[in-house]
């Protein structure tokens, strides 16, 4: 769901549940081989490397291909990592390093496994958030199956 940030820079979150421990779903978001198992768009794996050093004022980069064969790469820095229940990060694509919005992912405990609140925030503008959230849609569309299998 589209919303908007104080800074009325645009914004949008998403929330999922999973039958899995919150420790599951953090290690899928923190640890490379599992990252790049469901990271990146379209139906098959399509990470070509992850790296991440994940504490505070740690640096991530993930590097992917699309279905027509573009190779793109995201990068950014942890600003809070609180082990299994929080991670902040800020975000920015290789091709446009002086857009830099921020990715926060809060893990709750439920009685069923866990819910996952999805938010990433201060998007350049409109265009890019409606971008961003129909490739997080799919993105996280391939996590479900990866925390499922």
């Amino acid at each position: 769901m589209a919303t908007s940030t104080t800074q009325d820079r645009p914004g949008l979150r998403l929330t999922r549940r999973y039958p899995v421990a919150p420790e599951k779903v953090w290690r899928a978001w923190t640890e490379p081989q599992a990252l790049s198992a469901w990271f990146g768009p379209g139906e098959s794996r399509s990470v070509t490397h992850a790296e991440v050093d994940v504490r505070p004022g740690g640096a991530y980069t993930i590097g992917f291909r699309t279905q027509d064969g573009q190779h793109h790469q995201v990068s950014g820095v942890y600003q809070e990592v609180v082990v299994n229940s929080r991670l902040c990060f800020t975000w920015a694509w290789q091709s446009t390093p002086e857009r830099v919005s921020l990715v926060t992912i809060e893990l709750r405990p439920t009685p069923e496994g866990c819910e996952l609140d999805f938010r990433h925030d201060r998007f350049f503008d409109a265009a890019a958030r409606d971008n961003h959230e129909r490739g997080w849609t799919a993105t996280l569309k391939k996590l479900d199956a990866f925390l499922q299998a």
